[in-house]
Formats: C-alpha cells, sequence, structure tokens
C-alpha cells in the first residue's frame, strides 16, 4: 500500500495514530519508502512531539534525515503546498 502514496498525513489523534505515524517513519529509516510525512499540527496538536523529536535529533538517537521527513502545518493548504514542494 506504500507504493500507492506520495507522501503521508497524520491527523491529530491518539494512541493508534502514533502508532501508525511512527511505524510510517521507521519504515523510512530502513529505507522502505522515502516519503514525506505530514503532521497536520491544528492548534499546536504536534508542538511537543515535534519538540521530542528535535530533542532525539539533537542527542542522536535519530538520524537528522529521519527527523526532517516530517513536514509540520496548520492548515490543510500550507500542508498541501509544503508536500509539493518536497515532491
Amino acid at each position: 500500500m506504500v507504493d500507492n502514496f506520495d507522501a503521508f498525513i497524520t491527523l491529530p489523534g491518539g494512541i493508534g495514530t502514533l502508532e501508525e505515524n511512527f511505524q510510517i517513519a521507521s519504515w523510512a529509516q530502513l529505507n522502505i519508502h522515502c516519503k514525506p510525512i505530514g503532521l497536520l499540527n491544528v492548534d499546536g496538536f504536534f508542538n511537543k512531539l515535534l519538540s521530542f523529536l528535535d530533542q532525539v535529533g539533537e542527542e542522536n538517537f535519530v538520524l537528522h534525515s529521519t527527523r526532517q521527513i516530517f513536514i509540520s502545518a496548520s492548515t490543510a493548504e500550507e500542508m498541501i503546498d509544503k508536500l509539493e514542494d518536497c515532491l
């Protein structure tokens, strides 16, 4: 199914949403895909997650290239524009 998409967009959600998001991110680390992952950051929902990802990157727990696949935007229109720039 991964082959059918140009990018992934994660909407605000719970544990299952985060699990799916990080599964896709781990696939990027394993070179299963190299597609951007959009985080639709409505009302700052993902701000703390993005800070966490920055921190684990700074502490070398994730590669800088892995952190860069996460694209954040606060509106759907902004997300589409940012993802189109990546493709």
